[in-house]
């Protein structure tokens, strides 16, 4: 009998436990067990950009070369008196390398002899040409004379020919020492021509800086032999002024009809993590190039280097401003594509969410339900989209106007907008004090009651 009272009491307790957790089940079946990421609603700027990469380059360059053949045998000194090398400061006109010069020396001092003899051939040749004039000058006086006497007894016939000759031959003459003339000045402007070559080639010994500006590459060594050929071989290369520097940035054909000369365009370096420099696009290239099938044209971005923290070739990341809202409220995209399920919805709006729902084929993460029934045809307008702010342990929607977006922050207006106001991106479970222990299959296990 004791037996039987014994089983009947603990039967009425198990019934009293199952009773407990029901009740205990069914009550807060319909409270949400999550919690939910939100964020806080704020004004500001927002800007789209088109992003592309790009380096930094000089404005201008000046790429030195040798036009002579021969060993580097010395640099030359900058304005400090140091001897150049990379990012020396140079003047125009300074000295940056000298070429051996015995070569061209010795062709100077050849060409000058040249010219000495050729001047002298002038000289002799005029000497010449008096000599021929003073032969003809006797040769005409004995020819007007024999004219006078004629063939007589007086003057023999062979005479008076032999008069005639000497003075057509010294005529003849006189003008072969004027052809010898011509021809002993055109040598000697020859002589000059060569002689300035020679000069020209052993000054190009001489490398000197044609420009004011900064060595940012030297690409010889002392000792090195240069050899000019169909190229000239290049030495140095200079900076004209690194205040002014160029982003030269490769955009996308698809990305390019959206820029043109004059947009604002911000970029950040490695150099200077955080740091944004600013600039705007001074022209686009027509030469595209084609790269495993895609086309990208060369944009130039001109930007002002007076600060001096831009190098040459730094790599460049490129924001393209296409547009800009200031001052206006935006949220992150997240919150206009997050949508909660039925029994996240505070029950006021819980009908119009299962109509809506119904209507557009549920509610999904990727889905903007409205608040009333009246606003699925203004959903269907692409500006038209819904956030969610959290009411108690439940969520209710706001219904929005979209604007600009960044890729990341979304332009948004409404009537019931305010800063600071919390919209929810997304949801995450709530941990229950059974997920640090092994769960019991056969222990029913109680939802968490939220605070």
């Amino acid at each position: 009998m004791k037996h039987l009272v014994k089983r009947t009491i603990f039967a009425i307790v198990v019934l009293g436990l199952i009773g407990a957790v029901s009740v205990w089940y069914f009550y807060y079946a319909e409270r949400p067990a999550v919690s939910y990421r939100t964020t806080e609603m704020k004004r500001g700027d927002l800007v789209a950009t088109i992003g592309a990469t790009g380096t930094v380059e000089p404005e201008e360059v000046i790429d030195v070369g040798a036009q002579v053949a021969g060993k580097i045998n010395t640099f030359g000194k900058d304005k400090d008196g140091k001897t150049v090398d990379y990012g020396s400061a140079v003047e125009e006109g300074t000295v940056l390398a000298q070429i051996d010069d015995s070569l061209y020396a010795a062709d100077v001092a050849q060409a000058t002899a040249q010219l000495q003899q050729a001047k002298a051939g002038v000289q002799r040749a005029e000497a010449d040409i008096g000599q021929m004039k003073a032969k003809l000058y006797q040769a005409q006086r004995d020819w007007e004379r024999a004219q006078k006497l004629g063939p007589s007894e007086a003057l023999a016939e062979v005479s008076f020919d032999a008069y005639k000759s000497a003075y057509e031959t010294a005529n003849a003459n006189v003008a072969v020492g004027e052809a010898a003339i011509v021809q002993a000045k055109a040598a000697v402007t020859q002589a000059e021509a060569v002689l300035q070559r020679t000069q020209q080639n052993l000054g190009y010994c001489t490398i000197k800086s044609p420009v004011k500006g900064i060595i940012i590459d030297r690409r010889v060594n002392i000792g090195q032999t240069v050899v000019s050929s169909l190229n000239a071989p290049s030495l140095f290369l200079i900076a004209k002024d690194l205040k002014r520097m160029q982003v030269w940035v490769s955009v996308n054909e698809a990305d390019i009809a959206n820029i043109h000369p004059g947009q604002p365009v911000s970029f950040t370096v490695d150099a200077y993590p955080g740091e944004v420099f600013h600039g705007e696009v001074g022209k686009v290239r027509l030469n595209a190039t084609m790269t495993q099938n895609v086309v990208t044209y060369t944009v130039e971005v001109i930007t002002d280097n007076s600060s001096g923290k831009l190098l040459p070739y730094l790599t460049a990341s490129v924001q393209f401003e296409l547009s800009r809202r200031t001052n206006v409220f935006m949220v992150p995209n997240a919150a206009l594509r997050w949508s909660p399920q039925p029994n996240q919805v505070a029950a006021e709006f819980r009908a119009t969410f299962a109509g809506s729902a119904s209507r557009s084929g549920g509610a999904g993460n990727d889905r903007q339900v409205s608040s009333n029934p009246g606003a699925q045809t203004a959903l269907e307008n692409r500006n038209q989209s819904v956030v969610w702010v959290q009411q108690g342990d439940y969520v209710r929607p706001i219904k929005v106007r979209v604007g600009m977006s960044d890729g990341t922050m979304t332009e948004v207006d409404g009537e019931k907008l305010q800063e600071g106001l919390e919209v929810v991106l997304g949801e995450q479970q709530r941990a229950t004090s059974s997920t640090t222990s092994t769960t019991n299959p056969f222990v029913p296990q109680l939802p968490v009651r939220r605070r």
